[in-house]
């Protein structure tokens, strides 16, 4: 039996069937809701910081 899960955009728990392609998602149009928040940047990955200054001769750069 497969544990229950809850749909990270509905909230809604549900049991995947066998072969449950749309991983936590609950319905295609979850998937699809969670698809658009990243796409239209409401979701974002956290930035570490700005990139490292090419002029600091820490590494050598590569010519572009």
């Amino acid at each position: 039996m497969t544990k229950p899960l809850t749909c990270p955009t509905c909230a809604k728990v549900h049991v995947p069937a066998l072969g449950h392609r749309l991983g936590p998602f609950c319905t295609p149009r979850c998937q699809l809701v969670d698809l658009g928040r990243w796409l239209s940047e409401d979701y974002r990955v956290p930035d570490s910081g700005p990139p490292p200054d090419p002029g600091d001769g820490s590494e050598p750069q590569e010519p572009r």
